[in-house]
C-alpha cells in the first residue's frame, strides 16, 4: 500500500527573494559557484540596495500569491550607499507590523544580512526560510489581501 503524502508534506512554497547587487547577491553568487544545496524554491530579484525594496513590492508579492518573501542585504556598517539597509531596516520593521494587522503570519517575512563572502550562510537562510514556511503551509493571503487594492506609488 503506497502511502499519501499529506497536503503540507507536498507543498512547496514559492519564495521570493530580494538581493542587494553588492553583498547579497555575490553571495548567492558564492553559494552557487561553490555548489552549495539549498531549494529550488526561490526566486532571485536583484536590486542595487536593499533600502530600494519598496513596502508595496512585498505586498503585492503576497496579494499575488508568494509564499514568502525574504531581503537580503549588506551587513550594518557595510553598505555600498553608506546607510541604505539602515534605512531598509526601518522600514521593515514598520511593515512587519503592517503584515501583522493584516493577519499575515509573521515567519512568511524575513530581513537578513548576507556579504559577498557568505555564500555557505546564504545556502542555510534559504533552507531555513524555506522549512519555515513550509512548516506554514500554503499561503491564503490572496484572499485576505483581496479586498485591498494596491497600487503602485
Amino acid at each position: 500500500m503506497v502511502k499519501k503524502k499529506s497536503q503540507k508534506e507536498s507543498f512547496e512554497p514559492q519564495i521570493l527573494v530580494f538581493c542587494c547587487n553588492w553583498c547579497s547577491y555575490a553571495g548567492a553568487d558564492l553559494a552557487g559557484v561553490s555548489r552549495f544545496q539549498y531549494p529550488p524554491n526561490i526566486r532571485i530579484v536583484r536590486v542595487m540596495c536593499s533600502g530600494r525594496v519598496e513596502p508595496i513590492f512585498i505586498l503585492n508579492a503576497f496579494k499575488n500569491g508568494i509564499d514568502g518573501v525574504l531581503i537580503t542585504g549588506c551587513h550594518i556598517g557595510d553598505c555600498h550607499y553608506i546607510s541604505g539597509n539602515e534605512y531598509a531596516q526601518v522600514r521593515m520593521e514598520h511593515l512587519k507590523k503592517l503584515l501583522k494587522s493584516l493577519g499575515i503570519e509573521e515567519d512568511r517575512f524575513r530581513l537578513h544580512w548576507i556579504s559577498a563572502s557568505e555564500g555557505k550562510q546564504f545556502a542555510e537562510l534559504i533552507t531555513d526560510f524555506t522549512d519555515s514556511v513550509k512548516r506554514l503551509g500554503e499561503s491564503k493571503i490572496p484572499k485576505k489581501l483581496g479586498l485591498i487594492e494596491l497600487e503602485s506609488c
